[in-house]
């Protein structure tokens, strides 16, 4: 087989966080091909609807804040948010990786990022999260794109990535299929997965995610697993398919998300008994499948006009209040007619709360963060369970090659995001803030990275050869 391949030098399959990778493989002097599978991609992508937050562990913003941070630092949340059960290798890799990430972002990208300090994620020790004005997601994704056009980037929409071929020396050509069923064998020597997980594709969450199964999903329609489907093929092991994000604040009625800033500004959730069930502030992801077990399956988040005001600089919480899913009551007795809750339990439970806020209790479940006591009048919002993404996928190393499932990797191939396996550990509870961005964003800056140095050494044994 030639060392030369006529076409892209690499193709991405997937215009969220793959974007990139292409960004990132264009500035290193490399010809890409991003293909997109959906029209909608813009606002219908996980990349779009999220809060935009990207862990930065070392980033010069916060040594601006004064905050001492790492990659060691980073992994060490990770080992303890999951049990020990987190991929620390990936985890370090991505740590690493994560301050030169966003840097890179704002000085060659040119996004504007800020530290966010205003309130702490569950799980981190240090605030390190990055993201843009409005903290959502449209944000993120609407300028990675401006600026592959502006580089010149070829996005191929809408068209699936739906096979890679492979030869005795790696990937030699991905094959693409448009809507109409034509089908296109690209040659390349390099594809990075970054098509998301399986969230979409109900069969393969109802054998791997039994708990949350039942629940609202809420992500790309087309996170129907063909990176999974592709590398299997392929030999390429998997882990972690049990793994995923969920969340426990999506509206009910509006489909927005509340979010979860509104309990650790000292919201709580009350199940349809009108009763707290847990200490909220472990984790919005983890919540979703203990929401999910509850009566019915749907709660209601009661904040106060405090909270609501510290969360308006979130995009998501402003969309659930224009949309209407914010119901106001003067008090106890009247939050419980709103919600159509037992009245005497609500009662009790906000009162109880606001005992432990002021420190005249402990909690029965353990929670320590409340900033204040709820105060009348009160806003709640119907909440259900649900199913954001999948984080379970293919195993990768630290520059986002796929490996087989002897550990070699398969040359040329890389998967990044919900396509790899990730570093949340098992199930739900190992989600930290930025666990689905970080590996989007990180693992596709890293196989740019890796691509580039590929391509300078076949160029060079090409050259060799030639002279």
């Amino acid at each position: 087989m030639s060392e030369h391949v006529s076409g892209p030098d690499l193709v991405v399959a997937g215009a969220g966080g793959g974007l990139v990778a292409a960004l990132r493989a264009a500035q290193l002097g490399l010809d890409v091909l991003v293909v997109e599978a959906s029209e909608h991609f813009r606002r219908g992508n996980n990349t779009s609807m999220s809060t935009a937050m990207i862990p930065g562990a070392g980033s010069r913003w916060q040594r601006a804040a004064g905050i001492d941070d790492s990659a060691a630092r980073f992994a060490a949340d990770v080992a303890r948010k999951t049990g020990g059960q987190g991929d620390q290798r990936l985890a370090h890799a991505l740590g690493a990786v994560s301050a030169e990430l966003v840097e890179w972002l704002a000085d060659h990208v040119g996004l504007e990022l800020s530290l966010v300090t205003d309130f702490h994620y569950p799980g981190h020790s240090v605030d390190r999260c990055h993201t843009v004005e409005g903290r959502h997601g449209t944000v993120l994704l609407d300028h990675l794109l401006r600026r592959a056009n502006g580089d010149d980037v070829d996005v191929l929409v809408p068209a699936r990535l739906v096979d890679v071929l492979v030869d005795a020396d790696g990937v030699h050509a991905a094959v693409v299929e448009r809507p109409d069923g034509a089908r296109e064998e690209i040659p390349t020597r390099a594809v990075l997965l970054a098509t998301n997980g399986y969230g979409a594709d109900r069969t393969l969450v109802a054998e791997h995610l039994p708990e949350i199964a039942a629940a609202v999903y809420h992500g790309s329609e087309t996170s129907r697993g063909d990176a999974l489907r592709i590398g299997t093929a392929l030999g390429a092991q998997s882990a972690f398919l049990d793994a995923y994000q969920g969340h426990a604040a999506l509206s009910a009625g509006a489909a927005t998300l509340v979010g979860w800033a509104t309990v650790m500004h000292g919201g709580v959730l009350l199940d349809a008994t009108g009763r707290r069930f847990g200490d909220e502030t472990t984790g919005y992801s983890e919540y979703a499948a203990a929401l999910a077990a509850r009566p019915d399956a749907f709660g209601w988040l009661v904040l106060d006009r405090r909270i609501h005001d510290a969360c308006l600089a979130f995009t998501d919480f402003r969309q659930s209040v224009e949309s209407g899913a914010l119901r106001e009551a003067p008090d106890a007795a009247a939050l419980a007619s709103v919600t159509g809750l037992p009245a005497e339990a609500v009662t009790a439970e906000l009162a109880e709360t606001a005992a432990v806020a002021r420190g005249e209790r402990a909690d029965r479940f353990g929670r320590t963060s409340f900033e204040a006591p709820l105060e009348p009048p009160y806003l709640t919002a119907r909440v259900v369970p649900a199913l954001f993404h999948t984080q379970g996928g293919l195993v990768v190393d630290g520059d986002a090659r796929v490996l087989r499932r002897d550990g070699a990797p398969i040359p040329g191939l890389y998967a990044s995001g919900g396509a790899a396996a990730g570093i949340s550990g098992h199930g739900a509870a190992g989600y930290l803030a930025g666990n689905g961005l970080l590996p989007a964003l990180g693992l596709a800056y890293l196989a740019a990275n890796h691509v580039a140095r590929a391509t300078e050494t076949r160029t060079a044994r090409t050259t060799e050869g030639s002279a």
